[in-house]
């Protein structure tokens, strides 16, 4: 017998948030998440989606004993760019009984057509950067800090309660050069020239404070409005991320590219990997997890950067402009001592982004899914 609770008090969210820490305990590929974290994307009086989402939380019981859970959302920003009724499901975790996975995922269909949706599909989060995306190829490979990591077993549990491949993301890792690939920095060289950009450096100043921030996120919201699923970032959700990640980046690893007039057209940030710290502190700050974690923001302890975003406006996707980011940034790497770089999840069908690494030892290591079923 399942029993399934609705996760509403501050306690049954932390339990939600921490199960897939119990679950995986001891697993040398999982990555603890921070869940102090992600009780604040939960949170509805915290999380700025859900200015425009709606969401519920749920867990699997048996026994009095947690055995699995799931989130059930609604976006209707995105269902309205992408012209669907699709809820979605994410955060999933479960142990390996298909009992419990089939009461998950009736409850969230049963919770989708309540609102009149008419297909579902996940894990997705409430926006592209949340956490999204299954893992169906890589399971003995370490993930990095935005991805979730589950056992092979998930894919025979969706696709016998009839769900199938919507679309993939793949995630590839680079051995870094010993110095910068010459036909790199030549053809980075010959961009800047031809569309008049240069690279620049800003201060967390002009970040928090003069509105560089927003332009950042403005910018993504401009690039990625075209991959699937994506949900254009409200005000109130860039001033979030702002606040709370942006002040946190070293900005050796973060590249600004601007035209002629001033105004940033492209960028690329990256960020020291912190999987071991994670790892190191089992997702807790306290009392010592800080200690860990701060040492990986600085590069210490770890030879792999992850390459978290690059955004490029529009009218200059197609001129290049991505070889500057990674000429600007690349000297910096090195300095600093990585030897590998995580693409993190690239959709499989972003041919332009894949074309990047082509010059590179880039070993396709991890892919991850989106399962989609229709009601």
């Amino acid at each position: 017998m399942v029993d399934i609770v609705k996760a509403t008090t501050r306690k049954q969210l932390r339990l939600f948030a921490e199960y897939p820490n119990r679950l995986y305990k001891g697993n040398p590929y999982y990555v603890p998440t921070m869940a102090a974290d992600d009780v604040k994307t939960f949170d509805k009086s915290y999380n700025a989606a859900f200015e425009f989402c709606d969401a519920d939380f749920f867990l699997a019981y048996r026994d009095g004993k947690i055995v699995g859970r799931v989130a059930a959302i609604l976006n209707p920003r995105s269902n309205e760019a992408w012209n669907k009724k699709a809820a979605r499901f994410g955060w999933i975790d479960f142990i390996d009984d298909e009992e419990v996975s089939a009461a998950l995922m009736e409850t969230v269909e049963k919770w989708a057509r309540e609102r009149g949706q008419d297909e579902i599909e996940g894990p997705l989060g409430f926006t592209d950067f949340d956490t999204e995306g299954m893992l169906v190829d890589g399971f003995d490979e370490l993930g990095t800090m935005i991805t979730f990591y589950n056992h092979p077993y998930y894919m025979a549990h969706m696709e016998n309660l009839g769900y199938a491949k919507v679309t993939d993301w793949v995630e590839r890792r680079i051995t870094l050069p010993d110095a910068m690939p010459e036909k790199i920095s030549r053809f980075s060289k010959v961009v800047m020239e031809r569309c008049g950009l240069h690279a620049v450096r800003y201060t967390k100043r002009d970040i928090m404070s003069k509105g560089v921030g927003y332009k950042l996120f403005d910018l993504v919201n401009k690039t990625y409005c075209v991959l699937f699923g994506y949900s254009q970032l409200s005000r109130k959700q860039m001033k979030q991320y702002v606040d709370a990640y942006l002040s946190m980046v070293n900005l050796d690893f973060v590249s600004f590219i601007e035209n002629e007039a001033g105004e940033l057209v492209a960028f690329g940030l990256m960020v020291p990997s912190m999987t071991k710290a994670l790892q190191k502190c089992d997702g807790k700050l306290f009392p010592f997890g800080w200690f860990h974690m701060l040492r990986a923001l600085n590069a210490k302890g770890t030879d792999t950067v992850d390459m978290m975003l690059i955004a490029v406006h529009p009218d200059l996707q197609s001129k290049g402009v991505p070889a500057l980011v990674i000429a600007d940034i690349f000297p910096r790497l090195l300095k600093a001592g990585f030897k590998y770089a995580e693409t993190n999840p690239e959709l499989e069908t972003n041919h332009a982004v894949q074309n990047l690494w082509s010059g590179y030892d880039a070993r396709l290591h991890r892919r991850r899914r989106i399962y989609g079923k229709t009601l």
